[in-house]
Formats: C-alpha cells, structure tokens, sequence
C-alpha cells in the first residue's frame, strides 16, 4: 500500500483525498500556488510544497513542477484529482517514468480516450452504440458545413479534446454553422489548445446518462450503476442524481453492459465514466441511449454513486494503484436508496452567472448533509480557478425524500458578499418538473430567466432591518419626525436601499433595542441581500443603471463590436471579455447611443472597470465649427 500521496490539484478534490487517505493511514503531500498559500487542502495536508505563481498554467499545470515536489517530499504516487492535468497522458507517462505511482488508468487508455473523434470510432468497434456525426480529419470550414448540413440541423459542434462543456455549441440553422463553429474553436484553443472539433447529431428530448466503472491491473471491471446529470446549464452540469429517474432494469442493465464493454475496449484500470447521450421524447429505452465520451478520472459528482453503494471510490483508487484487485465483484454492488448532488458555484446568476469573486465574510453550510468543500468562512473565492464554493449530498430511501430534503436544506445556504447560484439552486429543487423527473438536458436553459430571478424580500424582514437600521448613530430622535409634534402617530416612514439597487419605503412605530449597524443582510429562500439606509448617490462615480458597462471580473477583451457614437439597441452584444476561460458577452442595457468607449481588443481589464458606457436614445452628434 502507498504510504505517502502527493495530491497534484486544489479545492474541494484535494480535501476529498486527504480525507481518504488519512482513513487509510497515508500521509499526504499538498501543492499549492501563490493564490493558495492560505488555502484548506494546504492546511489540512501533512505537507505543502509551492508550487508557482497564481495562474494554473504556472503552477498546477506544470507537470515537472509536481513530479519534483513528490521527489522532494518523498512521495512514493501522485493523485491527479478532476481537471488540471488528471486527463494528461504525457504527465501520467512522465510520473511513471519518474518512478512513481500513478494513481489513475494507463496512459495510454487516456490517449485512447482523450479525443472524442478517435474515441467513438473505437467504441463502434468495440460494440458500443454512438450517435450519428462526423469525426473526419478535414477540419476546413467548407467541409464542417457540408456534413452539418447532411446531417440536419440543429447539430452540435464539440471540441474533440477537452471538457466541461467548454469548445460546445448548438446551432439550428445553417446561416449560424459558421460564427458558432468560430467560437467554439476559438474556446476551444484557449482551453484545451487545440481547435479541432467534431459534429453530432443533436438529440430531441437528451437526457444525460452517465455510468460508473472502475478497472484493475488483475484483468477485472465492474460498474457502479449510472447517474442523471441533465440538469446543466451551457453544457456544465448543475444537479447530479443516482440512480436515473426512468431507468428500468432492462435498460440499466444494457447500458451498464455497454460501459463496461467500453473500458475494457482500451483496457482500462482505476475510476472512468461513460458518459451517454439518450433520446428520452419515449422516456429511456436501450435502442436510443448513444456514447457520447469516457472521462478517464474521477468525477465532480462521484458522491452521489458513493451515497448509493456505499463505496469510497478514492480508496479503491488507492488500493488498485497499489496493485490490489478491485475490492468488491460485480454481484456484490447493488443500489441502496438515492443520492443527490448539487454544485453551489460562486457566481451570479441575476448577470448571467458570471463567476464572483472574493472573500467569503459569511459561509453558512447546512450541517445535515454531506458537503464537500474547499473553503472555509474568511476565505477567498479566486479568479485564478474554477468558482466550486461546495458540493452539497443529500442521500435518503427514495427519490421523493431526497429531492425535497436537499431543497429544504439549500434554503438554509448564506453566503455574503461574493454570489452564489444557492437561490437558484433551490427554485430548480422545487419545480413540478425536477420533483417529477421530467426533465432534459434543456430545461434549464428555457427557464433561466425565471429561476435566475431573486425573490422579493418579505415585508416583515423589511420592517425589522427598517427597525434596526433606524437605531443607527446618526438617526436619533433630531433626525426623524417621528413623535415630534403634538397628536402626531409615533409611526415613520424609513427608506431602504438594497443592494440590487431597489428601494424600499417601511413604516415603522420604533427603531429597534438592538446594537445598531450600518447595514443588514437578509436570506430570503438563499436569496442573499445587503439593505443600507437610503441616502442620494454622489455623481462621481458610474453604475451599470447609469448605462456603464462594467467589467464582471477581471479578463481580457477579446472582441469589440461597437465604436463610440453608435445606436444600439437592447441585447446587443457591445464586446466579448475571457475570464476563467470562458467568453462572457457584455450586452446593451438598453436602446441608445454608445457615448464613451475605453475598451479595446486585446486590452486587459480589472473587476468593474468601465469599459464603455451607453446612453438611452440617440445622442446627435456636436457640429463642428
């Protein structure tokens, strides 16, 4: 058995493992970067060794950097985790040419694997079904439109390296085929480094069915049953469940079959998922359920598939990187109960989800179910890494009971001041549709807008923040009429702003016997806000209601489509800013003219710089002379 464990990732994963590895009594080896050196997994490790400045592509994802903090540190393996290098068959090579343990499947059924083109070309071979597309060598333009176009819109461009539904795009109708496929390309390169894609077929009704399997060095694979994971958003995955709503026997055994005779099919060893696309227009039925690709590591919601067997899917990890057998057989697993998953991401979704940023003032996590996590309260969420705030894992006797008890439980979620999707998460629990398990890989994105909406604020917590705020130094008795002439009523009128910028009047009778503050924050449903007394703004400074476009986090500008003194109307896309590896379209606010513009292409830009402003209706241009 290992007895000392580098963990070459971060976050949440990093704790996950140094959580299973202290149970089995091996010691382990952080990494950390500049952004990281106050970090939990670093704290919570028995040693951390630096690794480099902030951006992963200084410190994390350099594969020689973390080979020599194991030799340093005398680490006999190294765990990968999710993400960063854990899919990198050139790293995985090179730690077993340093003489160390992999702690993950060969390198070279990463290779196989790690190209969607390549991959379902194998998997067809292997008797796998796959869904109808293109994966040709000829990457032109022309030839792409050409087989887009015979096999029928919509279809779906996809990167054929890479992940996270990074370098993915839909497109219905051809006179779209060619500025979606430049996008993606252009996503693509900047994520994965490379720009070649693939077309699929884009399915009616898709759910997203995933399958469990783990491989060993004895020959032997088995699987852990599926998970839904159709609760996404752009293609990234929200809410994740195990088992499938809808699978019957017949099918979960057809469709754990093909997984298994995947893995084999490239001889694999340690944690992968199947990943398959099904048309659900006739709820889940073996003839319709297609591979889509494998992950060759452990994935972001492997919890839940713990929840229901009761496996730790890290110690297996260990113990077949160790040279062990699989501990259990295929006859021994079966499926207890169910298991939910949702993902609290530090991001806004009133703005589009941009990811937030920043320190963690208050974290309340509800104790009642497992959380996986990464930060603690007085922590930073980093613009340098993915936002995951937490993974919250609700597991109870069916799936009735867990849906609703994880809905429950995400109420309860606070977070201030950085934002978070805790709101919106539980308005998606608490729709007729997710309670039912009707639902496809689309129904987010048809009602965003809706579930992306704040609740309002309840009038009685108005009135207790309009009670506490009113006690505040400098709003004594001179400073309110309330009281001061003869026969008038003790009640008065107090104004409330709130940080959405909405005011609010509240009658109020007292201000309350409480310590006063400046401000309050309130939890309405998960729903965080931050209520101020009311007082006029200064002229100095830009908002976005002012018709400033701010920048949401800091990026680069990639794009600009507008030069000063054009009209624009509502929606319009001004300029494109990348951040996190991501391309975030800026929009006109409203109708008008685009008066200042201190964008540029290329440019760098910091969190809430303006970048132009807009000003409503058509400003005439100054004649000259």
């Amino acid at each position: 058995m290992i007895s000392k464990l580098l963990i070459a990732n971060r976050g949440e994963i990093a704790c996950r493992i140094i959580r299973t590895a202290r149970s089995m009594g091996i010691a382990t080896v952080a990494v950390y970067s500049d952004a990281d050196a106050k970090a939990l997994h670093v704290r919570q490790a028995d040693e951390a060794v630096h690794i480099g400045p902030s951006p992963a592509a200084e410190s994390y994802l350099v594969g020689e950097k973390i080979i020599a903090a194991a030799k340093e540190t005398g680490a006999e393996a190294i765990h990968p985790g999710y993400g960063f290098l854990s899919e990198n068959a050139g790293f995985a090579q090179a730690v077993i040419d340093a003489g160390l343990i992999w702690v993950g499947p060969k390198p070279s059924s990463i290779e196989a694997m790690g190209l969607k083109d390549a991959a379902k070309k194998l998997m067809r071979e292997a008797g796998v079904p796959v869904t109808p597309g293109y994966e040709g060598e000829d990457q032109s333009v022309e030839r792409l439109k050409q087989e887009a176009d015979a096999i029928g819109y919509p279809v779906l461009i996809k990167a054929v390296a890479g992940g996270g539904g990074k370098g993915m795009r839909k497109v219905d109708a051809a006179a779209d085929f060619e500025a979606a496929l430049e996008s993606c390309r252009r996503e693509a390169k900047a994520s994965f480094s490379n720009d070649e894609v693939l077309l699929e077929k884009w399915i009616t009704s898709p759910r997203h069915i995933e399958v469990q399997v783990f491989g060993d060095s004895h020959g032997n694979v088995v699987h852990l049953f599926e998970r839904d994971c159709s609760l996404q958003r752009r293609h990234q995955k929200v809410i994740e469940e195990a088992p499938a709503p809808g699978m019957d026997e017949a099918t979960r055994e057809e469709i754990c079959a093909a997984a298994v005779r995947a893995a084999k099919a490239v001889d694999y060893e340690g944690a992968g998922t199947i990943e398959f696309i099904a048309d659900a227009s006739e709820g889940l039925r073996a003839d319709r359920i297609f591979f889509m690709e494998m992950n060759t590591r452990l994935q972001v919601e492997h919890p839940v598939t713990e929840e229901i067997t009761g496996v730790d899917l890290v110690e297996w990890q260990l113990r077949v990187a160790s040279g062990e057998p699989i501990p259990l057989k295929q006859e021994e697993l079966s499926i207890d109960g169910w298991a939910i998953e949702a993902r609290l991401y530090a991001e806004d979704p009133a703005k589009g989800f941009l990811p937030s940023t920043g320190r963690l003032e208050e974290l309340f996590l509800p104790e009642d179910l497992r959380v996986e996590s990464g930060v603690t309260e007085g922590g930073d969420v980093s613009p340098f890494y993915d936002p995951m705030i937490a993974k919250l894992i609700l597991h109870a006797e069916d799936r009735n009971k867990a849906v609703a008890g994880l809905s429950s439980l995400i109420r309860k979620v606070a977070v201030w001041p950085v934002k978070t999707n805790a709101g919106f998460l539980w308005q998606l629990l608490d729709e007729r549709a997710v309670r039912e398990g009707e639902f496809d890989t689309s129904f987010i994105g048809e009602h965003v807008e809706r579930l992306s909406k704040p609740l309002p604020p309840r009038s009685e917590h108005l009135t207790q923040i309009a009670e506490l705020l009113s006690a505040s130094p400098g709003s004594g008795p001179w400073s309110r009429a309330a009281g001061f002439r003869l026969n008038a009523s003790n009640e008065t009128v107090v104004r409330l702003r709130d940080s959405d910028g909405e005011l609010y009047d509240v009658a109020i009778d007292e201000p309350a016997d409480a310590e006063p503050g400046d401000y309050a924050n309130v939890f309405v449903d998960a729903f965080p806000r931050q209520f101020t007394l009311d007082r006029p703004r200064g002229s100095g400074h830009a908002s976005a209601a002012d018709g400033a476009i701010l920048a949401p986090m800091p990026g680069k500008v990639i794009a600009v489509d507008v030069a000063e003194g054009d009209a624009v109307t509502a929606g319009q896309r001004l300029m494109v800013l990348e951040a996190m590896k991501m391309e975030h379209a800026l929009t006109a606010p409203f109708d008008g003219t685009v008066t200042e513009l201190s964008a540029s292409e290329g440019g760098q830009v910091q969190v809430e710089a303006v970048l132009c402003i807009v000003e409503p209706g058509v400003v005439e241009p100054q004649s000259e002379g």
